[in-house]
């Protein structure tokens, strides 16, 4: 057992002595790569995605070194066909680049790199020769034609580097040109069986290209066969919240929400099993310096971004073009890639069906109004912080004070919306009662009685709220609104969640540009309303 050589399987089996979740198929579609022209993958996840345990997790199956059968007897894949074939079977160099980056500076990171793999070779195989002018890939094509083996190469975080040097071109290109050397070139094939990177960000592109165009890529753009490897799936959120008595509607509007290619819907996986350890939901999400780094490029407004950020804080969702984005937050060129870095750093969720962007779920959302409050759109964070009041005038039934809210809340945002239809007023809502998903998980066109209510607040397990129903009008009434409420019963839904419901008109007039509200009070037990 090395260094970086055939490290052992103790990283998979702390993830077995822990709460499991059995993605080991995944090995059976690596294992139909081995040895083919598809040989070398990087998957690109954002951060606590379960990127390492997956390499953790391949690394115990291909490196010889270790017996690992039992780790995975009870496991799928233990009924592949190609179980046993490639089980424990390659000499297998593990490589946490996250570690590098934290011990060494740009200038003699690759020299590192090479030198420490190649130490560490020479230990494993002190009767192959190296020469004085070998580098690392030297090394390894003489290895693989003395021993007559083949490799398996992991490289955990691959764009560390990219990411913590991020204004140091000649370091990442070095960089580059290193994986470049070991995976490009003419000997590749013959050194390894297979390869096998991870990392937040795709592969480098330079022009239109990736720098390591034989690589199969599977990212948050484009997950391809890997969709249902990294995340939790609703049924696997569903098993656990079994398994522990977890409220999974609370897991799921907190973590819930991304789209992973055909996999419809995806968690966050550590946030979900921090939930069940903490029996809490709230958010293990905390930012990261990735969010700083393109900070000055939300701030700068590239072509209306601040406005879909706040359509998207008010539920909406923004049409981006993904395609040409370099794979660095060095080299920011326009708005699709800003919100192409938000979605690979997970702050957005993405559909490719509709190439559309999307907040995915409510402990995300946290984070994006936290990395808000430190840019300078005061507007948008005195909107947030004035939340509080207009939920306080709803409980109140204070509707003068309700429409003065959402008054102000338009006119502070006024430039994200031609704001003439009820759509356009869902969405100034929203980021108006933004405090209140505290208590409520928030639902826009929930399916109720006749027809579907624009904005309805359930409220929380154990939070002693009514529920809330909004209907929106433009140039009409908000008596109008009430009026459909009853007429299409959206409170006989709504009663399933609360014994108490408020009903909530507004009416939006164009020609003044103000709001009026109707607030009413309905219970279910004597079906009166009082004003």
């Amino acid at each position: 057992m090395g260094v970086y050589i055939n490290v052992s399987n103790s990283g998979f089996q702390r993830a077995r002595n822990s709460e499991y979740v059995d993605k080991s198929e995944l090995i059976a579609i690596i294992n139909q790569t081995l040895f083919t022209e598809h040989c070398f993958s990087c998957v690109s996840r954002c951060r606590r995605f379960g990127k390492s345990m997956a390499a953790n997790m391949l690394c115990a199956y291909y490196d010889q070194s270790s017996d690992s059968k039992h780790l995975f007897a009870d496991l799928k894949i233990a009924r592949h066909t190609t179980f046993e074939k490639h089980l424990n079977k390659y000499p297998t160099i593990f490589l946490d680049l996250s570690d590098f980056v934290s011990r060494y500076k740009s200038d003699d990171i690759v020299w590192q790199l090479n030198n420490r793999i190649t130490a560490d070779l020479q230990e494993t195989y002190p009767n192959v020769p190296m020469k004085e002018d070998d580098d690392l890939m030297d090394y390894l094509i003489r290895i693989t034609s003395t021993m007559h083996i083949q490799f398996f190469f992991i490289i955990d975080e691959w764009d560390a580097i990219c990411r913590e040097f991020q204004t140091d071109t000649t370091a990442i290109d070095k960089y580059v040109n290193w994986l470049r050397r070991l995976f490009k070139g003419g000997q590749s094939a013959q050194v390894f069986a297979g390869a096998y990177m991870t990392g937040i960000l795709p592969i480098k592109k330079y022009n239109t290209e990736s720098a390591l165009n034989n690589f199969t890529e599977y990212s948050m753009i484009n997950p391809g066969l890997l969709a249902g490897y990294y995340g939790f799936t609703t049924e696997e959120v569903q098993m656990l919240c079994r398994k522990h008595n977890t409220d999974f509607s609370e897991m799921e509007n907190w973590y819930d929400g991304y789209k992973m290619g055909d996999e419809p819907s995806v968690f966050n996986p550590n946030s979900v099993i921090q939930a069940i350890w903490n029996k809490k939901c709230r958010s293990y999400w905390a930012s990261t310096g990735a969010y700083d780094a393109i900070a000055s490029y939300v701030q700068m407004n590239f072509e209306g971004l601040k406005d879909d950020i706040i359509k998207m804080l008010g539920g909406e969702k923004c049409k981006i073009d993904p395609t040409g984005f370099q794979n660095t937050i060095s080299t920011i060129k326009n708005k699709n890639d800003v919100l192409t870095v938000l979605i690979h750093l997970g702050y957005l969720a993405y559909n490719g069906d509709t190439s559309e962007c999307y907040i995915p779920n409510q402990e995300v959302e946290g984070e994006m109004v936290n990395a808000i409050k430190d840019t300078n759109w005061h507007h948008v964070i005195e909107s947030i912080n004035e939340s509080q009041t207009i939920l306080q005038a709803v409980l109140n039934g204070d509707e003068q004070t309700v429409a003065y809210c959402v008054d102000k809340a338009h006119d502070e945002n006024t430039s994200i919306l031609s704001y003439n239809n009820e759509n356009s007023l869902a969405c100034v809502l929203s980021l108006a009662f933004y405090y209140a998903k505290n208590d409520y998980i928030f639902h826009r066109e929930l399916p109720t009685g006749k027809g579907f209510a624009d904005i309805v607040l359930i409220p929380r397990k154990n939070t002693p709220k009514p529920a809330i129903l909004l209907e929106l009008k433009c140039n009409k009434s908000a008596d109008a609104a009430i009026e459909q409420i009853h007429r299409k019963e959206y409170q006989s839904k709504v009663l399933q969640y609360s014994d108490e419901i408020i009903l909530v008109g507004i009416n939006y007039d164009i020609a003044s540009k103000k709001h009026d509200c109707k607030i009413e009070f309905y219970t279910p037990t004597d079906r009166n309303i009082q004003s």
